[in-house]
């Protein structure tokens, strides 16, 4: 099944969130968009959180290190950690091609769910892209 990007929510510093209930529970799936990917360009290497952290929403979960630079990811959502796309690392030219199905990063069981009314929506990421160029 596909994942539509312009269903997705989206936090200032480019990571998407997709929030669905799972055996009762709200998972979150959260990758990087595709406009960060193209901007960091040439992926390296990704840091990924174990299963079982706590991540806070705003707060760094692990980094994407480029040929260009190193940026931190941020969680958008409070939660643990539930599970890690352990093949990324690994796989990462894929993420070009493919950053919202193949290219989720960790799932997280949301304790909290209020920070999703922060995120944007895909109308208001994309102006934010537009912007920043």
């Amino acid at each position: 099944m596909a994942r539509d990007p312009e269903k997705l929510l989206y936090a200032e510093s480019h990571e998407w969130c997709d929030v669905a209930e799972e055996g009762g529970e709200k998972i979150a799936t959260i990758g990087i968009s595709a406009f960060a990917i193209e901007q960091l360009n040439d992926l390296v290497y990704m840091d990924l959180p174990e299963v079982g952290k706590a991540v806070t929403a705003g707060e760094e979960f692990g980094e994407v290190e480029s040929v260009k630079a190193v940026s931190p990811l941020y969680c958008p959502i409070t939660g643990e950690v539930v599970e890690v796309h352990s093949e990324l690392p690994d796989n990462l030219d894929q993420l070009n091609d493919d950053p919202y199905d193949f290219g989720w990063v960790i799932k997280v069981k949301v304790s909290d769910d209020s920070n999703l009314s922060a995120l944007m929506d895909a109308a208001a990421y994309r102006k934010q892209c537009a912007e920043s160029g």
